[in-house]
């Protein structure tokens, strides 16, 4: 299925689904958002290096193994 054929398919689900005039209300209420997201993206997450990661990845390994213990005992 090509993307204008899944918006088309998708379009008319809501249509099916809501009616013509709730599924307009719909898509207004939804928005299509603002500012550019890749950009931002980067301003909200921490850079976190690869050993940071295998540490946490680790760590909530243990939390899973060992689910009555806590961060305070490490």
């Amino acid at each position: 299925m090509t993307p204008i054929e899944l918006r088309q398919r998708g379009y008319q689900a809501l249509v099916d689904a809501l009616g013509v005039v709730d599924a307009i209300r719909f898509l207004q209420q939804a928005g299509w958002g603002i500012g550019n997201y890749t950009t931002e993206r980067h301003q909200w997450l921490t850079p976190v290096t690869r050993q940071e990661f295998w540490q946490d990845v680790q760590r909530i390994r243990d939390q899973k193994s060992h689910p009555l213990s806590s961060d305070s005992e490490t």
